[in-house]
């Protein structure tokens, strides 16, 4: 069964390995992203601009996995590559609006 997203808590899902997966900007999560990555404002401001690295994306992805249990970190970058940017834009656009306007 596919995990179900709540856009209205920011969450998507992301196909990793063919596999639809729950990506969840909990605040635990944003903090470890955040410590990884640098201000996350400064990291919404970048992806405004069109300047968001891959890598940041994939580390944020990472962080946001609901269930990181099974998967290798390289998997979440090796699926953004296999879907393309295009198809990772709605994933990013609902975390980046959760970090900025937090829960509905």
């Amino acid at each position: 069964m596919s995990p179900a997203a709540n856009p209205l808590r920011g969450e998507a899902i992301l196909g990793i390995g063919g596999i639809p997966r729950l990506l969840r900007p909990t605040f635990t999560a944003l903090v470890a992203a955040e410590e990884e990555l640098g201000s996350l404002f400064a990291l919404v401001e970048r992806a405004g601009s069109g300047e968001l690295r891959l890598a940041e994306m994939a580390a944020l992805f990472w962080h946001c996995l609901a269930d990181r249990e099974h998967i290798a970190r390289d998997a979440v970058g090796e699926a953004i590559a296999k879907l393309g940017l295009a198809a990772c834009t709605r994933p990013l656009r609902g975390l980046l609006e959760q970090i900025l306007k937090g829960a509905a």
